[in-house]
Parts: C-alpha cells; structure tokens; sequence
C-alpha cells in the first residue's frame, strides 16, 4: 500500500456512505467519497456547517451526490430518529464511517443521556449509531463499518469502574480510555459479524497527529493544546493526508476486516496507510465483551446474537 492516494480510490458508483461529522477528517473523507461517485450523506448537529459542506464538495465535485442530515452523538433520542428517517429513505447502507470526535474538553460535561461527553460521544453514539444502523447496513453491497480510533488510544485503559469519569476527570485520560473503546469496538465488531454472518468488514483507522480542529475545539483555543495546534501547526499533517488511512480501510480491495490502519511514518503519526500496530490493551477479547455487554446497558442498543454454532468457535461470554 506504498504511496496510496486519494487517487487510488476505486469507484464507489452505487454505493451510499454515511460519514459523521461536517468538517476534518469527516469533510476530507466525505470530499473524497464523493469525487469516487458515492452517495454521501454528511451526519452532523450543526445544520449551518452541514449546508456548507455540501456546498464545498459540489463546488469541488460536479454533479456529486452529497447531502446533510442531522445527528447528535450526544444525543440517543437523535440517533434513533436519524436511523429511522434514513431507514425510510434508503433501502441499504454500504459503508458507515464512524469519525466524529470530541476532545479533551478542560472541564466534565455530559451528553443528553448523561454520558462523560467524550465516551459518550466517542464510543457510545457510535455503537449505538452502529447498532441502528446494522439492518441497513446487512443489506448493502460488501458493507464495511470503519471506526476512527486515535495513537491516544496507546495510553488508554478501560476502566468499567468508573467509565463515566465521574470520581476522576481526566481530559487526556478520558479522551484516551474514548479512543480505546472505539478501536476495541471495531475489532469485536469483526469478530461478530463473522460469527453471525452479517457480512460486514468491520475496521479501525487511526490520523496520526493531523490539523484539525477537535484540539482548539474541545480544549480551548487558547489551551496548551490549542497554542500548540495553532503556533506549531508544521508538526501537524494536513487533514487530506490524515484522512488517508480512513479512506484506505474504507474503499481499499486491500483492505482486511478486523484490521487497524494509520500512518506509516514518525511513530504512525504521519504519511502513507500503513497496517497500525495495535495497542495490547485493544487485543484484550474478555474486556472486549465485557466493554460490549455495557455498552448495550447503557444505550439501551442491542445487537442481535450470532446464532448457537457460532458460539464454538467464539465465545460471546465469559
């Protein structure tokens, strides 16, 4: 995978991708989806930011097929209705690329459900967007799932003690045990699809370091992380490279199920898509369920089981 490009994209005629977050990464991964011939639907809180990137990608990409529809990850109620209204307007979803972010916000603030904002937007409004999500997504052509994890998710630790940080904040902390479980997800999420027989390559991408807006976003822009974002932005990659690994795992014929991609250069914190290396901690299956299991507690989400022969061969519990 040497040197692959945007260009390298094979065509994504007749497949429909549904992308969350209207700016970053999930703006480069929807530009470039397009420009391959993809329905896109840009899933955003933020209808203004929304219309705006629509506008750009169809300034950018003649006649391409791009729209906005509103989500909140913060918010189970707002998945929920996306889901339907996209149940009702599409008969199959192809590919799901789970992006949007929230970062090291300096003070502990909760989603609509309660949730530590970064788990429960990070990890949580994924799974649960997944989950909605899975009858579409059974019934698309070679359905992929690719989950955006973080090189921050090499100091995380799941703590099913206290996931909601309640007795402990910790931006960097929280931020990290957030991109853990979203690369953790992934991984079990392969495996059941293949015990179930979904059907769906489920697959982790991580950025490297790349210059977005979620530091100055979600830590302030006048943090040390903002200042660092803002006054050494040549130690960050431009956002169309940091896309590149999602975009790989996302539309690759190379690209593995279960797999985890990123950066080839520096650490994995910048170039080409690379196979990432995998932290110990997300290889853990037992935590794996159990980070599963409460996940579906605390959404209230539910995937279906796979069926009795499949439990041989993988354990569901332990």
């Amino acid at each position: 995978m040497a040197n692959w490009t945007a260009s390298d994209i094979p065509s994504q005629h007749g497949r429909t991708a549904v992308i969350t977050g209207t700016g970053g990464l999930g703006f480069e991964d929807a530009l470039a989806l397009a420009h391959a011939g993809a329905t896109v639907i840009i899933a955003g809180r933020n209808p203004s930011r929304g219309a705006a990137a629509v506008e750009r990608i169809r300034q950018s990409a003649a006649g391409a097929d791009v729209s906005f529809a509103e989500l909140d990850l913060a918010s189970l109620d707002s998945i929920r209705t996306f889901a339907r209204r996209l149940g009702d307007s599409h008969s199959r979803l192809d590919l799901l690329i789970n992006n949007a972010g929230v970062m090291t916000p300096p003070q502990r603030q909760e989603t609509a459900d309660g949730f530590e904002l970064q788990f429960g937007t990070n990890h949580l409004g994924h799974f649960a967007l997944t989950a909605q999500l899975l009858p579409l997504l059974r019934k698309g052509d070679q359905p992929r799932v690719v989950s955006v994890s973080s090189i921050a998710a090499r100091q995380g630790a799941i703590d099913l003690t206290d996931l909601q940080s309640v007795r402990n904040y910790k931006p960097m902390v929280a931020y990290s045990q957030s991109k853990l479980a979203c690369l953790m997800f992934a991984l079990e999420l392969h495996r059941r699809s293949h015990a179930a027989g979904w059907g769906i390559q489920s697959i982790a991408a991580h950025p490297g370091i790349s210059r977005t807006e979620l530091l100055p976003n979600g830590a302030g822009k006048w943090s040390a992380a903002g200042s660092a974002r803002r006054f050494l932005w040549f130690l960050f990659q431009p956002v169309a490279q940091g896309a590149l690994p999602t975009l790989f795992a996302a539309t690759s014929p190379r690209a593995e199920g279960g797999a985890y991609y990123g950066p080839d250069q520096l650490g994995e914190t910048r170039g080409q898509p690379t196979l990432a290396k995998t932290p110990l901690q997300a290889l853990d299956q037992g935590m794996a369920r159990r980070l599963w299991n409460e996940s579906e507690r605390l959404t209230g989400m539910a995937f279906p089981l796979p069926p009795l022969r499949a439990q041989k061969p993988y354990q569901l519990f332990q």
